[in-house]
């Protein structure tokens, strides 16, 4: 099976160990579960099916009948921690710990990309900003942006894109976008998007006294709909985003850099119908 650092979902560790275990030998859940302590012959299937979860107390147990050692022991706690919690900054913390354990075991993080990408509005605003402005120094990319940024993040901004392959550069501070997508686990990278959609929320909400209408268009309608009504709206939104994109994608020289927020959310709860009398 794959080492256990290439996993960030420890329910897929433990089922593919066992999955491993029962295919080389006669194991079983009832071993598996006596192996680490536990009573019930079933609990760690439960846990596997998502139906129970590991505690801070049985996770070291769990490793320890699983034969891991040293900083695995340390991962699978953090990774059990990191699927547990529930709230994104929580995530986030037991995720940083796990990339931490493996730097500092000189492995490969998956995810680092892709949370360094989406770690604030920087990255994104810089990759679009540079090919813009073909041999601006970083200080002139810095005052091109409305959000305060120093030329020495701009710079370690350019590094960054051009080292993970986001942006090429073809002459002394010349530069090109390229065709690579931001990748990362299942896990993460949905944890880094939520995280980008509300640093550019909090931006979207500034630009109301930052900009005059002239030049920022917000708008919104309340409105009352059922699921199937919502789905229909989602299936808009989506194929009005897709044309904003092949819009821009046609606007030849461009010269400035802008940010679309689309926003459809609940502002009540289901409301249920009345049983008739």
């Amino acid at each position: 099976m794959k080492p256990i650092v290439e996993y960030n979902d420890y329910r897929a560790y433990m089922a593919d160990f066992y999955e491993e275990r029962k295919r080389t030998s006669a194991f079983t859940w009832r071993e598996f579960a006596k192996v680490a302590g536990f009573t019930s012959p079933s609990y760690l299937k439960l846990v596997c099916d998502g139906k129970s979860s590991l505690s801070r107390v049985t996770m070291n147990r769990v490793a320890v009948a699983m034969g891991l050692v040293g900083y695995e022991v340390e991962y699978f706690e953090a990774m059990v921690n990191f699927g547990n919690a529930q709230k994104d900054d929580a995530k986030k913390e037991y995720l940083d710990k796990m990339m931490s354990i493996l730097v500092a075991n000189k492995v490969r993080v998956i995810d680092e990309t892709a949370f360094e990408y989406y770690d604030s509005w920087k990255n994104p605003v810089v990759r679009e900003l540079a090919p813009m402005m073909p041999g601006a120094m970083p200080g002139e990319i810095a005052k091109a942006c409305t959000q305060d940024i120093n030329a020495s993040e701009v710079r370690k901004s350019l590094t960054f894109l051009e080292k993970t392959g986001f942006l090429k550069q073809t002459d002394e501070n010349v530069y090109e976008q390229t065709d690579k997508a931001v990748a990362g686990s299942k896990e993460a990278l949905p944890l880094a998007i939520r995280m980008m959609h509300r640093e550019m929320g909090r931006l979207g909400i500034q630009s109301i006294d930052e900009f005059s209408p002239e030049e920022r268009n917000v708008s919104g309608v309340t409105l009352g709909v059922n699921r199937k009504g919502y789905e229909e709206i989602v299936k808009e939104l989506d194929a009005c985003r897709k044309k904003i994109i092949s819009i821009a994608a046609n606007c030849g020289k461009l010269d400035q850099v802008y940010r679309l927020n689309l926003q459809f959310f609940p502002l009540s709860k289901k409301v249920k119908e009345k049983a008739e009398e």
